[in-house]
């Protein structure tokens, strides 16, 4: 299920490699809610850490994300995962991945043996 919401970009967050082969991004955006503003973390993974590079803290944009949520341990997490940020009316900013023009397809994804050694917790 996808979302999108528009507001103005609080803060950026550096790219963090959580293993050799894993990277992860936060940034915040700011939205008018009555009288209470809301600030609202995303979360950018590989290739899509830097479609936020090309925005500055204060201008408006809008995110396109889908909610995530998952257990370990016992305990719940929810991530709101962004994979396109746009300037408020501008065109998208698109990650590498689809300036390649190279989706990838079912085949391209790991098979169930390779799945089942992740001990990754997300």
């Amino acid at each position: 299920m996808s979302f999108e919401i528009e507001g103005r970009l609080h803060k950026k967050f550096d790219t963090e490699s959580k293993t050799d082969t894993f990277q992860a991004r936060e940034f915040v955006i700011e939205t008018a809610n009555g009288s209470y503003s809301q600030f609202i973390k995303f979360q950018l993974v590989q290739d899509r850490c830097a479609i936020v590079d090309n925005f500055n803290e204060g201008d408006t944009i809008k995110v396109h994300f889908d909610l995530r949520g998952r257990e370990w341990n016992g305990k719940y997490f929810t991530n709101l995962n962004a994979w396109r940020v746009e300037g408020a009316g501008a065109a998208p900013a698109a990650s590498p991945a689809e300036n390649a023009g190279d989706f990838p397809s079912i085949a391209d994804a790991p098979s169930t043996d390779e799945v089942a050694g992740d001990d990754l917790p997300f």
